[in-house]
């Protein structure tokens, strides 16, 4: 199964860098999507260099939110825009599905006195994108139930409430049909059970999923295949992944490729907003986590017992030797290094400070933090401590500091190093 989903990604981005499945009549299979979430950027160097991004991540669409305010306070210049927006992701082999309303909007899109503002919108964005080769297709709204409108309601109300927003919602996929009746349709439902409201009319079924458990999400799964097979229509999964609501990218992934189903990720960039529970990358194209990115790749997370094979980081005893420079260096036995490797490393500049006494100048704060590092690097490789905050990370904050910043943290980078220590001794069962 996975070699044949890695076959579709394959294939499916050879046709979109090709222009062949773009602009064209929906397609019976859009498993081939390996898309993320995205923001139309404040510049064109942002744009490029997300986009970047999604190239080396070997992403091959992005969904993208539109915003009808913004086009009414300057409707030429949002045109541009937007066009700007989907020819960049063109020239990268990316296609784009644009999302038209939000669940925010409502109840505000259902007053009469609106829905002439939101034709006005929906014409000028589909008219000028309808023919762009880099279009993938329509998603006219994203979750339209995912508000307090309806969440909120009172439980007699709420019937009421879906169907108000699901007679917005229909109105709007027919009145985009009827503009360009050439590319797919679909609607971005917050939960597979809305899929209901619009399976009838769109292309392309569309859910999103944000489940705890493996159990739950393939319970999700088996919903949204339910209306894909009743009504004989493809199905993405447009939104899944979500650190912040025990759904992590290698669980969601794993799951939407052994259904072969194709998805947007949430989203890329990890910055504001939503970052703190979302996100690929960093602006600076650092990761958070290895796993996220091996994931979209097919390659997962073992969580098999039996066939694990755990790292030994002392069978070489380097965690006895990283140790005992560690303990030789916070001691300030310095005139007394041990010759831990055989080559006598670390051996750089003393110290000048001197603690109370005639002792021999002590370690710096530098051979501290080296040897810190050597403890730090065992650990994070074996997988042994929490990477939310790597060791490493803060050694480096400490490193980059000047030497007066240095002494004033001396205590702090001590225990620190300390610390470290006695977490290899306590896995590697060195007592």
């Amino acid at each position: 199964m996975a070699m044949k989903n890695k076959s579709l990604v394959f294939i499916g981005i050879i046709f979109l860098l090709t222009g062949s499945l773009t602009a064209k009549e929906p397609l019976k299979d859009y498993s081939f999507i390996r898309g993320v979430c995205h923001n139309l950027t404040p510049d064109q160097e942002t744009l490029e260099r997300d986009l970047g991004f999604m190239q080396r991540l070997q992403l091959n669409s992005s969904r993208v939110w539109l915003n009808q305010r913004a086009y009414e306070s300057n409707p030429e210049e949002y045109i541009n825009r937007v066009l700007n927006y989907i020819r960049t992701c063109n020239k990268y082999g990316v296609t784009v599905m644009p999302v038209l309303f939000s669940s925010g909007g409502f109840p505000a899109l259902l007053e009469k006195n609106a829905r002439a503002g939101c034709e006005k919108y929906v014409t000028a964005i589909v008219n000028a994108l309808k023919k762009e080769e880099g279009l993938l297709m329509w998603d006219v709204c994203n979750e339209p139930n995912c508000n307090d409108y309806y969440r909120k309601a009172p439980p007699a109300e709420q019937q009421k409430r879906n169907d108000e927003i699901a007679g917005f919602v229909r109105y709007f996929i027919t009145y985009v049909k009827k503009i360009d009746p050439v590319n797919a349709v679909t609607v971005g439902h917050w939960i597979p059970k809305f899929c209901g409201n619009t399976s009838d009319l769109v292309d392309v079924i569309s859910f999103h999923d944000y489940l705890e458990t493996r159990s739950r999400v393939e319970e999700s799964y088996a919903i949204a295949e339910g209306y894909s097979k009743k009504y004989n229509k493809p199905l993405i999964n447009s939104e899944l992944c979500c650190i912040g609501r025990s759904n992590p990218y290698d669980m969601a992934i794993q799951i939407a490729d052994e259904h072969n189903v194709g998805w947007y990720v949430f989203n890329l960039i990890i910055s504001g907003g939503w970052s703190d529970i979302h996100g690929l990358v960093y602006p600076d194209g650092t990761i958070r986590d290895p796993a996220s990115i091996a994931a979209l790749f097919g390659f997962y997370r073992k969580r098999d017992l039996n066939t694990t094979v755990k790292v030994l980081p002392n069978r070489e005893e380097h965690a006895e030797k990283a140790i005992a420079l560690l303990e030789t260096v916070l001691n300030g036995d310095f005139d007394e290094y041990p010759d831990v490797f055989g080559i006598a490393p670390f051996k750089s500049k003393r110290s000048s400070v001197r603690p109370l006494g005639s002792r021999p100048p002590v370690a710096s704060v530098d051979d501290i933090l080296e040897a810190a590092e050597y403890c730090a690097n065992l650990l994070e490789g074996a997988e042994m401590v929490p990477m939310w905050e790597p060791p490493t990370a803060r050694i480096e904050t400490w490193r980059k500091m000047t030497d007066e910043d240095k002494e004033k943290a001396r205590g702090e980078i001590r225990k620190f190093a300390y610390d470290l220590a006695l977490q290899l001794k306590e896995w590697c069962e060195l007592f």
